[in-house]
């Protein structure tokens, strides 16, 4: 399957490949905000960076006159995040005007994104809130009145249980986002910020994303007859449940700690010929297969020649404009994380 994208969508993707002038792939060396959503090993991940010029008496006033992105993804993702500049520049936005910018606003850009993509606007979207984040508390900002969670970037967040596997999402973060994005399906949650969209088992597991979704919007439906307030009933049994759910999962991450401090350790050992090939099956299958696969896209190693990985796209990466980049900025950029850090990926 080839996705279908804009005319927009295509040429802003090309244009930023190719480092066109106008285009804002890069990184803003000390910049006075800086932002990153997404896993690499999710297959999407993006960091946002920005420059302000800065006001004499009141940050609020800062004006953001650079942006730049990092962002390894898609067609889609490249695109979305060329969208997102473009929308920061077109008006002399400050760092929380520009936070009023939606990931509709960013898919409207590009007329359109394919359902199935929507989750790369979401991205950009979240990158932009985390950068302003970063901008507010280097220069000193409360943004507590203007509704913003300022402990975002910690790990605050993420103490809950992990609902998606595949992609290392928890029940604190799916909920937040149900509400977020007003989604209503399971096909709105994959289709927004990838849960569920690898191997499906979290879709109806206990306590999984149906179950999320009925909580939420039945207990709305429940509700509302009698209490208009009912969005806020459901942040406040949110925040009611966050405790239960960091204490729950403190003690597994403190044994991930402990084992990711015994993995780093083996893997300064150099591997074989043949454990680098298990490793590299390993990741491939684990990781890479399961990110492309959300997308209609799958990868097969062809051949591993000392610490060369042949390797062939196929599904909807194979004909995708982003191919390469795909190889160069996800695959081989995990394996060298994963693996050993001189391992090169080539497509055949």
């Amino acid at each position: 399957m080839v996705w279908q994208y804009s005319n927009k969508t295509k040429q802003l993707f090309m244009d930023a490949v190719q480092g066109k002038a106008g285009t804002h792939l890069g990184e803003i060396q000390n910049p006075d905000g800086t932002g990153e959503h997404g896993s690499i090993a999710c297959g999407d991940a993006m960091r946002f960076s920005f420059r302000v010029k800065k006001h004499d008496s009141d940050p609020l006033q800062d004006i953001i006159t650079e942006v730049k992105y990092l962002t390894f993804g898609c067609t889609s993702a490249i695109a979305s995040s060329e969208a997102l500049c473009a929308l920061i520049e077109q008006k002399q936005h400050t760092p929380l005007t520009a936070l009023k910018i939606t990931n509709k606003d960013i898919a409207d850009y590009l007329d359109g994104l394919p359902d199935q993509k929507i989750h790369c606007s979401v991205m950009g979207a979240e990158a932009l809130e985390d950068a302003v984040i970063d901008w507010a508390q280097k220069r000193g900002v409360n943004l507590k009145p203007y509704g913003i969670n300022i402990h975002r970037q910690n790990l605050e967040e993420d103490h809950g249980k992990v609902i998606c596997q595949c992609f290392s999402l928890t029940n604190t973060y799916i909920r937040k986002k149900i509400i977020e994005l007003n989604l209503h399906s399971i096909t709105d949650i994959t289709n927004a910020i990838k849960a569920g969209g690898a191997c499906g088992s979290c879709h109806h597991s206990p306590g999984g994303l149906q179950d999320l979704l009925d909580e939420i919007w039945g207990r709305i439906s429940e509700n509302s007859n009698n209490n208009s307030n009912s969005n806020n009933n459901i942040k406040n049994n949110i925040n009611n449940t966050q405790a239960k759910e960091k204490s729950m999962s403190e003690s597994s991450i403190d044994k991930n700690n402990n084992s990711t401090e015994n993995t780093d350790s083996d893997n300064k050992t150099k591997l074989s010929p043949y454990q680098i090939g298990k490793k590299v099956e390993e990741v491939v299958n684990q990781k890479i297969r399961p990110a492309l696969a959300r997308d209609g896209g799958d990868m097969e190693v062809v051949d591993i020649k000392e610490n060369i990985v042949y390797c062939r796209l196929m599904g909807a990466c194979r004909g995708c404009m982003g191919a390469t980049m795909t190889l160069k900025m996800m695959v081989e950029r995990l394996l060298k994380e994963e693996v050993d850090e001189n391992i090169k990926v080539i497509s055949v």
